[in-house]
């Protein structure tokens, strides 16, 4: 062959190599901006045998993800099997999955169509090994493998500048690009002075307004806190990626000003955010004192990172320890979502953990919950004991120290009590929590919605090496204090309106009675849960509109007037009625059982948006915030006629639910206040009826 022919095959190879080489750069790069990219392919699953199939793709240097993954099951003692070897033999290592102790791991189980995240033993890299195999241990059988080629291109985190320092102290360490969605940023620091500051990302050649708000790393969109040379995430909101944008800065919205940025390089190759980064850190990866180790194999942070919860598969059980930054008289519930791949409370099996501080004790309760409602002894928000089960919470241990509250305790996997627990599968789940105020009983209050997960966050109980936990409860603020509104008062009215309302958070019902609110409470001429006052001998009309549907435990709150600080009288037993004397709204059927006479149609105050209780300073201002909601039927009347004999201090109460309502002060005839509106308001008419006892005095004076 002529030597110039030569050189234009060599030189056509050469072209063709270069535009090969080209074209896969340029797939890899327009894949890892579609929706469909998991990664590096590396190859689908052959299949030998117990239906095996897959498509194998690598995420990292140590993980692999397989994508529609399907094996029967039915195998004595198959694993997943990786080795060094061109094909799988007996000298190979297994590849736990689900991720149990590397010593002992268990076989595998059935999958169908299954996503799976496999991560590689400690130590062993992708580029260690040359295929990936399902194995039968017992019979030395390959039931079908993959491949791994020399030459494997390989995603990687990448690592960045640290910020650039303009403005409040703002600096880090170098920042690195964790996975297509997450940001590790190592020893910040950032006084927490700009008034509306927080991470912010977009594109252009620096940072400006067009810019997007990312979640601090407790996913919450509030101005940043300061930071004290701490290690956080942060994950980009939605569907946007790395590849989305062109910086990341801390930037004052309010002043447009920006703190400090780093620049995004175009040519990423970062893994995918498949979770693989978030169920552990990256190899590389050593924390530091202020993202501390947990001590169990597992910790998800919850709540705005108010709530850790730690976990370890312990044969048949799984050990979980909650942890709360919660008040003495609040609790933490978790557990699994009434529905899968939602947050749903109606339907969970959650266990509510809290604090004792009457005995300086702990507990551990396994709850179910059926309705939006305070326990009535058949629905609500019940302990299981409550309704016909039993408590498969066995507690271990607890402890309180600088406002956290923690819990340790035992469940099972399985049970046999299906009417009110769920099964933990041995895969991901839907899981949910909750913080709340315990009620005298030590029981959790509804509406556990008001302060709960409201997003699909799922975990595998059965995993391992979970670490997203990376604040101290410790070093979270104190919650803020509010002021509460001062209680109201009606007198010298013969006729109320009784409604249903929300408590007003911390301002309202547990400020004003000292009791633990559940959500709802009873508004009395629209007012919230006011003192009245009447007289002996004399009646009074009470117009109800708190809901007549029995059937619907959240909408129907019957009318009395009781003995009771508390109320709840259709929950109590016969021996705990005798203890309650009732005075109006409760009646007796031909066979002597209780039934309550004042449940008329239902009317609601209803938030016109979000509850504004915290950002209003009275309760006018935010009753000025509600709206009114009644639904078809007529209210119903309650006459009471207040006998001689009646007691000076009486409560108006929910037949069906306790603490809804509050204090009615009974006087002799003749000696009651004028009519007021409220606090102030009876003390401007004292101060009117002084001024004119005097005045009368005086002029009796002058007269004579």
């Amino acid at each position: 062959m002529p030597r110039a022919t030569r050189m234009h095959l060599l030189a056509g190879l050469l072209l063709c190599i270069a535009l090969t080489l080209h074209s896969a750069a340029a797939q890899r790069s327009q894949s890892k901006r579609g929706p469909n990219y998991y990664g590096t392919f590396v190859g689908n699953f052959s299949s030998y045998a117990h239906n095996l199939g897959g498509d194998v793709y690598v995420l990292d240097e140590s993980t692999f993800y397989i994508k529609h993954f399907n094996y029967d099951g039915n195998a004595p003692n198959g694993y997943f099997w990786i080795g060094k070897t061109p094909m799988p033999m007996p000298d190979g290592t297994p590849v736990p999955y689900p991720e149990h102790t590397s010593d002992n791991p268990k076989p595998l189980q059935a999958y169908q169509d299954q996503d799976i995240i496999l991560r590689l033993p400690a130590g062993i890299k992708v580029r260690d090994i040359k295929y990936l195999s399902v194995w039968c241990r017992r019979f030395t059988v390959n039931f079908g493998m993959v491949l791994i080629p020399e030459d494997l291109w390989i995603p990687a985190p990448r690592v960045l500048p640290e910020f650039s320092r303009l403005a409040h102290g703002l600096r880090s360490d170098n920042i690195t690009i964790l996975d297509s969605k997450t940001f590790y940023i190592p020893n910040l620091h950032y006084d927490g002075a700009g008034p509306d500051a927080y991470f912010w990302v977009g594109k252009g050649p620096e940072p400006d307004t067009h810019g997007i708000k990312v979640p601090n790393e407790m996913n919450s969109s509030q101005p940043l806190q300061g930071y004290e040379g701490v290690d956080i995430e942060i994950v980009l909101p939605g569907n946007l990626t790395v590849y989305d944008i062109d910086w990341l800065a801390v930037w004052c919205v309010q002043y447009k000003h920006n703190f400090g940025h780093v620049l995004i390089p175009k040519d990423l190759d970062v893994p995918p955010a498949l979770g693989q980064t978030k169920i552990a850190p990256p190899w590389w990866y050593t924390p530091t004192s202020s993202t501390p180790a947990p001590e169990m194999s597992n910790c998800i942070e919850l709540l705005e990172g108010r709530v850790q919860v730690q976990w370890e598969l312990m044969g048949e059980d799984v050990q979980i320890r909650v942890s709360g930054r919660i008040r003495e008289n609040q609790y933490v519930a978790f557990g699994l979502s009434g529905s899968e791949g939602k947050a749903q409370m109606i339907g969970a099996d959650v266990v509510v953990v809290g604090y004792n501080k009457s005995s300086n004790s702990f507990f551990a309760e396994d709850y179910y919950m059926s309705e939006y409602a305070q326990c009535d002894g058949k629905r609500g928000v019940c302990p299981d004991h409550r309704i016909g089960g039993k408590n498969d919470a066995v507690f271990v241990s607890g402890k309180r120290e600088n406002g956290v509250t923690t819990v340790t305790y035992m469940r099972p996997l399985r049970t046999n009590e299906l009417d009110y627990d769920r099964m933990i599968p041995d895969k991901e789940t839907t899981i949910i929590a909750a913080i709340g105020l315990l009620n005298k009983n030590l029981e959790a209050n509804a509406h556990l919605s008001s302060d709960s997960t409201g997003e699909d966050i799922r975990i595998d109980f059965a995993g391992r090496g979970v670490h997203q936990c990376t604040n101290s409860l410790y070093n979270l603020p104190a919650q803020k204090e509010l002021k509460p509104w001062p209680a109201m008062s009606i007198a010298g009215e013969d006729t109320f309106t009784a409604r249903i309302g929300p408590t007003g958070g911390d301002r309202g019902y547990p400020s004003i009675t000292g009791e633990p609110a559940w959500g709802i409470a009873w508004y009395i001429n629209e007012m919230l849960i006011p003192e009245l006052t009447v007289e002996r001998g004399q009646n009074y009309t009470f117009l109800v509109e708190g809901g007549d549907d029995k059937t619907m435990s959240t909408r129907y709150h019957p009318f009395y007037i009781t003995s009771s600080r508390e109320g709840g009288y259709g929950q109590l037993n016969a021996e705990q009625q005798k203890r309650q004397r009732v005075f109006a709204g409760v009646a007796r059927d031909a066979s002597g059982y209780p039934y309550p006479t004042a449940a008329g149609r239902y009317c609601e105050y209803q938030h016109k948006s979000v509850d504004k209780s915290a950002m209003t300073e009275s309760f006018e201002e935010f009753f000025g915030t509600l709206r009114l909601h009644c639904e078809e039927g007529q209210p119903a009347t309650l006459v009471w006629h207040v006998e001689e004999d009646t007691p000076d201090l009486v409560y108006y109460q929910c037949y069906t639910h306790r603490n809804l309502g509050w204090k009615i002060h009974v006087v002799d005839q003749g000696y009651g206040p004028l009519k007021t509106e409220s606090g102030a308001g009876r003390s401007r008419a004292l101060l009117v009826l002084l001024v004119g006892c005097l005045a009368a005095a005086l002029g009796s004076l002058v007269g004579r």
